[in-house]
């Protein structure tokens, strides 16, 4: 469960990182209505099942770590096992919940050829992306820390 856990907090991290580091930017550089439109499509195909599950089961295997790391407190690699899990969950579940998803909500209401859908792009791409910064580090910090926990542990 651990090694699936950090996998997949690792393939999470790698997409995370990819938006941090260039779709963002390359977003940002073309006209706003351009970019606006590109991210709407983006926050709609990306509510696929692969990907969602991805997201979805991998916060999943995460919780029965941290509670199975919880009951088995004195077993070496448990403190690993649950910061990793904690990560995850807090700096990916929460934070796309919290942050990420209202402001996409926000985006797919406007029009983008509007001067108004110009102005939250602008601040969209600012803020959402500071975001994702916080998602990138922390699920791959869970993915080292649950693989710490794996080694630890075995």
């Amino acid at each position: 469960m651990a090694l699936l856990a950090a996998l997949g907090c690792g393939l999470v991290g790698r997409v995370f990182f990819a938006f941090s580091n260039f779709v963002m930017k390359a977003l940002a550089r073309i006209p706003d209505d351009q970019g606006m439109r590109a991210m709407q499509s983006i926050n709609v195909t990306v509510l696929n099942p692969v990907f969602l599950g991805l997201f979805v089961g991998t916060a999943a295997l995460c919780a029965v770590i941290a509670v199975t790391a919880l009951l088995h407190w004195q077993s070496p690699g448990s403190a690993y096992l649950l910061t990793g899990s904690a990560l995850y969950l807090v700096g990916n579940l929460f934070v796309t919940r919290a942050f990420n998803i209202p402001r996409n909500e926000a985006l797919a209401q406007r029009d983008a050829s509007s001067a108004e859908g110009a102005k939250l792009w602008r601040d969209y791409v600012v803020e959402w992306t500071r975001w994702n910064h916080l998602r990138t580090i922390t699920a791959l910090a869970a993915a080292a820390s649950l693989t710490i926990g794996l080694c630890r542990g075995s």
